[in-house]
């Protein structure tokens, strides 16, 4: 009796669709046009020119003072911040102050902005400046890195508004502009998205101004294009915008 033949392996799912036809992952999103991007930074500037909001850490290039509204910012509302932000730098004007400083007075001070690990990381860090620099916040990418409690926003912030760098920025009010101006579809909460739109906002930043395109960018997204009722009618950017008008936006 002849051998049967051998039983044939199951296509592995996923990759062929209905009718055995296979599928294609969709390829890379694409960079905005350099005429979209000239166009989104004149806009941005000139809207930042009418609009922008006058905070007190957009009065100074000092990298401590930057950092100290960077940290109190996060997660945390402008109008909770400025009074604080005030009264940290009376008590603790430099990284020297801080770094000697006992911890317990730290929180205190901090209080009662929440999420006290906050405080904590930046005693950290101004403890290594101050053993490591000589007081001092390094200008370059890597060695902000290199310290615990800086992310990569907060070192294209640090660089960007302290060194004058052009450094790109993304934080969640930012991916909001970006996501929504120039992709308009898609998970905008997963990896690649993320990956894409620092791509985005890297393509953007201008060789002048770099200081106030990022403010403004912080702005639109915390003043007009914010995550529930976007202001979509005040916005520079609506037409052209991938996600005007405004149904169903998401971000």
């Amino acid at each position: 009796m002849p051998a049967k033949p051998p039983a044939s392996k199951a296509r592995a799912p996923g990759k062929n669709g209905k009718n055995g036809k296979k599928t294609r992952s969709p390829g890379p999103l694409p960079i905005p046009a350099a005429s979209d991007r000239r166009r989104f930074r004149q806009r941005l500037l000139a809207w930042y020119g009418r609009h922008g909001r006058d905070l007190p850490w957009r009065n100074t290039s000092d990298p401590y003072h930057i950092l100290v509204s960077e940290i109190m910012l996060q997660q945390t509302q402008v109008d909770r911040v400025l009074p604080k932000y005030a009264e940290w730098l009376d008590k603790y004007p430099s990284f020297d102050a801080l770094a000697v400083a006992p911890e317990a007075d730290v929180t205190a001070t901090w209080y009662p902005l929440g999420y006290n690990i906050r405080p904590r990381r930046l005693q950290m860090i101004a403890r290594e400046a101050v053993s490591r620099y000589g007081g001092q916040l390094p200008a370059d990418e890597a060695t902000l890195l290199s310290f615990k409690g800086i992310g990569a926003y907060t070192a294209g912030a640090i660089r960007s508004f302290a060194f004058q760098q052009r450094a790109a920025i993304l934080d969640t009010n930012v991916a909001r502009v970006l996501f929504r101006v120039f992709v308009g579809g898609g998970d905008h909460k997963s990896h690649a998205m993320k990956r894409h739109l620092w791509k985005v906002s890297e393509s953007l930043v201008p060789v002048r101004h770099v200081f106030d395109f990022n403010q403004a960018l912080m702005d639109l997204g915390a003043t007009v294009c914010v995550a529930r009722q976007p202001k979509c009618p005040a916005c520079p950017m609506a037409k052209g915008c991938r996600s005007f008008p405004p149904s169903g936006l998401s971000g």
